[in-house]
């Protein structure tokens, strides 16, 4: 039997502008292909802010200047977010895969998580998008009822909310792939954020933490593994100060004291270990690696790396 591995490729795999993604996605590809040389199933999700904060921007300020066209809904540029760096990552991972001989299908598939409407996260907007505005400009944001950040010194952006994922309406295609022996990139971005009205999905004005997501597709596929690659070798307590300390293989009750110590940004390492746990809870055997995308192979290893059993 082959294990099953979902990879969540960081920001530092995919770069902000389309040159560092088109290098970026050479050496993350170089990453993947490894794994599936071991025997590894892989369905790959990624992050993508730079990207839909570009797309975002690029989008309103076209609707702005020409009368007949008018802004994208963040849904929509998700969606173009999607598309955009599943086409780069999955001809780079294919050429790879030829270049060593293996012939496998790589698919993107354009990927929606419902989401809860009544969700808290909601009513605290927390992710930073798109380019800085002027007062004018973001009066008129506010006006439409969307939430703005003033920046100190630097303008106003907008502000949207990061539910939970629910359920990931596409995973039977990602299970069909899967199972056929193909490469998967799915949940780019961390899905396509939708409302269920009865059989309609609502795009919603949101976005999904891709972590939380890699860890709900995860466990939808019953995978043996949850491999997040970020910027960092290993996780440390207390980054930064004098008694720093990098964490090599610990368990889950650890990992969840550390959790509730507070050792974590809520916005950068707590989702990777909140996704961590809860997919290792679901099933016994199951474990979770963080490490550094050019680490991985030691990761996999034992040599290096935060391991949660």
């Amino acid at each position: 039997m082959k294990k099953r591995a979902v990879v969540a490729l960081g920001h530092r795999a995919l770069g902000t502008n389309l040159p560092e993604q088109m290098e970026a996605v050479k050496h993350s590809s170089k990453t993947i292909a490894d794994l599936i040389e071991q025997g590894y199933q892989v369905a790959i999700t990624h992050s993508n802010a730079p990207q839909v904060g570009m797309i975002h921007a690029a989008m309103n300020e076209f609707g702005k200047k020409y009368d007949e066209y008018t802004a994208a809904p963040m849904s929509v540029c998700s969606a173009m977010s999607q598309g955009y760096i599943g086409y780069d990552l999955q001809n780079a991972i294919r050429e790879e895969l030829l270049n060593r001989g293996i012939y496998r299908t790589v698919s993107t598939v354009l990927t929606q998580v419902v989401i809860d409407p009544y969700d808290e996260a909601f009513y605290t907007p927390t992710k930073v998008l798109g380019r800085y505005m002027s007062k004018e400009e973001a009066d008129e944001e506010i006006r439409k009822g969307n939430y703005v950040r003033e920046e100190e010194g630097k303008g106003y952006r907008r502000v949207v909310s990061a539910p939970n994922p629910v359920k990931i309406v596409e995973i039977e295609a990602v299970k069909a792939l899967l199972d056929a022996d193909q490469v998967v990139i799915a949940c780019g971005g961390g899905g396509i954020p939708v409302l269920s009205q009865g059989n309609h999905l609502k795009g919603a004005s949101a976005v999904i933490e891709k972590d939380l997501v890699a860890g709900k597709m995860a466990e939808d596929i019953d995978a043996d593994q949850l491999i997040i690659l970020t910027s960092v070798e290993k996780v440390c307590l207390n980054n930064g100060k004098e008694n720093e300390e990098a964490l090599g293989t610990i368990t889950v009750a650890e990992a969840k004291q550390y959790m509730s110590e507070g050792h974590f940004g809520i916005y950068n390492m707590l989702p990777k270990f909140s996704a961590s746990v809860s997919f290792i809870e679901g099933k016994e055997g199951r474990e979770a690696l963080i490490t550094s995308f050019d680490k991985l192979g030691d990761g996999l290893k034992g040599k290096t790396g935060t391991r949660i059993k």
